[in-house]
């Protein structure tokens, strides 16, 4: 079979490219130290609803002022449903699932996750304007995915 030079050209520029873009990850990989997260929480997605926090899911104040808002996701909804916080508020969340992916945006802010069964997401905003924040699945996770969303109240 005859290859013609040109092919042989190009073939050997599209190998080239890959090897080089393969390279250049391996580099930024080993002289940035990019490494995948180390403290990731784990949690059983069967047995979310028996393993606290996640079997009350709601808004929890810290000692130091701080709030930790623990919310679950199952087709098609977010629990709990509404917060309140105070205007100045820091909140952490955690987020998981119980079935499938969802993403957990809160609107205006920089809080946007992605939820996966078995793992724990979380997120920190301080909420330093008023208003109702919207919670909204940001992945499609099904037929009702549109309804799925929640609302943070900051007075």
């Amino acid at each position: 079979m005859h290859v013609h030079r040109l092919e042989k050209i190009f073939l050997g520029l599209g190998i080239a490219t890959l090897v080089a873009f393969f390279a250049i990850l391996v580099a930024l990989q080993i002289g940035e130290g990019f490494t995948p997260p180390s403290h990731i929480q784990t949690i059983d997605p069967t047995k979310v609803s028996s393993t606290p926090p996640f079997d009350h899911p709601g808004l929890v104040r810290r000692a130091d002022g701080s709030y930790e808002a623990y919310y679950v996701g199952q087709v098609f909804s977010w629990q709990p449903a509404s917060l309140a916080v105070p205007r100045g508020a820091k909140v952490t969340f955690y987020v998981t699932s119980t079935d499938v992916v969802h993403g957990f945006l809160v609107e205006h802010t920089d809080v946007n996750l992605e939820v996966m069964p078995g793992w724990v997401s979380s997120g920190t905003h301080i909420f330093s304007k008023p208003g109702d924040y919207l919670i909204v699945c940001d992945q499609y996770c099904g037929e009702g995915h549109a309804s799925m969303f929640a609302h943070i109240l900051v007075k």
